[in-house]
């Protein structure tokens, strides 16, 4: 949850140089999960980069954080204010709430981890950063779910020797069918187990010579 504010008749100056630190903002994702094995921007990462344009425009930045109660919850609320010289701002802010399942983590931390998110957002806010694929976001978990269903979908058991003996000890075509039956599903829609029960099916159905006594 973002909510901007603008000071009531603020500098035009301010809010142009807000156009040009969105237009020239570079904040790398700096950091990298090797559980999840993904890169994600964190706080800190904005604030190395926003600083030399903050410099460069004159503007000082200040991030605070309050809690407020909303329903039965309660929340960090971060909010992001740039001002110039001249007492104009433009502020930005964001809500986070502690999570109770956070494992090992005592209060101060999670309330340290609530923070850091929502000030993280009300950076993004206010920088029109895009976040929308980050790891913390409902986006990144469904496009890695969706990844999950499609390595699923694609992922075909090998024909290995052990089922082929298996096909091959069918002693009539009624059999060969049951076992082909029992097969997963990947496989027998497989060309190369389809192409393979067909010419175990063409030699059971072929008669064989009679043995000589």
């Amino acid at each position: 949850m973002d909510a901007i504010s603008i000071k009531q008749g603020a500098h035009s100056a301010l809010l142009l140089h807000l156009a040009q630190i969105q237009s020239e903002l570079k904040a790398p994702k700096g950091q990298y999960n090797k559980f999840g094995g993904f890169k994600y921007r964190s706080c800190e990462d904005i604030l190395e980069a926003v600083k030399p344009l903050l410099k460069e425009l004159g503007l000082v930045l200040l991030i605070t954080d309050d809690i407020v109660q909303i329903g039965e919850r309660y929340y960090v609320r971060a909010t992001a204010t740039i001002y110039d010289s001249e007492g104009s701002y433009i502020s930005n802010s964001a809500l986070a709430r502690e999570d109770a399942n956070k494992g090992k983590m005592d209060g101060s931390q999670m309330t340290g981890s609530a923070s850091s998110y929502a000030r993280k957002y009300a950076l993004n806010g206010l920088f029109a950063i895009d976040d929308t694929k980050d790891a913390d976001t409902d986006e990144y978990t469904k496009a890695q779910e969706g990844k999950k269903s499609t390595a699923k979908a694609t992922a075909q058991p090998a024909f290995t020797d052990e089922i082929k003996g298996t096909l091959a000890k069918a002693q009539t075509v009624q059999e060969l069918v049951e076992t082909f039956g029992r097969l997963p599903q990947a496989l027998r829609d497989s060309a190369e187990v389809k192409s393979y029960c067909a010419q175990l099916k063409s030699n059971l159905e072929t008669p064989q010579p009679a043995t000589k006594k």
